[in-house]
């Protein structure tokens, strides 16, 4: 669903505003994009956001937010990240690793990761310009 909706990170609408590409909802939930580019934009905002706004720099406490356990198996997720990245759940995480972050998200949210470490280096660009 989220790689056909353009939203690899099957980011969830708000109505407060509207994301750069947003073309429309699925089932009123999840945002659709015009483009796979602006969902990867908009994983990287969100992620941004987490780290600027809730001081949320951790694998873990990322995953927390970003998966909550009432709706996933966050520690399945938590686990995820840490073997694929090879960084421990505490350790704060550089702007080199929030690409690497992305990947592991897109991956467990559509159980394949199509893009190349430069198109989720630019998305995290392009959310941060």
């Amino acid at each position: 669903r989220g790689l056909r909706n353009n939203n690899p990170g099957n980011l969830r609408g708000s109505n407060a505003f509207k994301w750069q590409g947003e073309t429309g909802r699925d089932d009123k939930d999840f945002v659709i994009f015009d483009t796979p580019e602006n969902g990867l934009r908009a994983l990287a905002r969100t992620l941004q956001t987490y780290r600027q706004r809730y001081g949320l720099n951790t694998i873990e406490s990322i995953l927390n937010r970003y998966a909550p356990p009432s709706e996933n198996n966050t520690e399945a997720y938590i686990r995820h990240a840490v073997r694929a990245m090879a960084v421990s759940r505490h350790t704060p995480l550089t702007s080199a690793d929030y690409p690497r972050l992305m990947a592991v998200i897109v991956a467990h949210e559509n159980g394949e990761q199509p893009f190349t470490l430069a198109q989720l280096q630019k998305g995290y660009q392009d959310a941060i310009s």
